[in-house]
């Protein structure tokens, strides 16, 4: 399969990872793997998200059907991160028919 659909146009809440991905308070374990796994952390959450961003168009998609809320994707990508190693990041996307966003909905180090 290609690319996430309309994947140049895909929303990224800076809050899925200042309020959960990378905050340790919240997820420990996820915000831990983001920190030795690629170098992130509170402090850089934009960088990663902006590797998101780059790095989002040049991996295959998957389609996980449709659970009643919109078409939803998954998509992994090696991603090299502040630290210099490259880890593997899988990440979640909702097409969502309500506001019409393909959103990023979950990302974690994926082993």
């Amino acid at each position: 399969m290609g690319a996430l659909p309309r994947f140049e146009e895909a929303v990224i809440p800076k809050e899925k990872f200042i309020d959960y991905a990378l905050n340790p308070q919240k997820q420990p374990h996820k915000a831990l793997a983001f920190q030795l796994a690629l170098g992130y952390n509170l402090t850089n959450a934009e960088k990663l998200i902006e590797n998101i961003k780059v790095n989002l168009g040049a991996h295959p998609v998957k389609d996980k059907g449709n659970k009643g809320y919109g078409d939803v994707y998954e998509v992994t990508m090696e991603l090299t991160g502040e630290n210099g190693k490259t880890a593997k990041v899988l990440t979640g996307w909702l097409d969502d028919p309500v506001n019409g966003e393909m959103r990023l909905t979950s990302a974690y180090v994926d082993k």
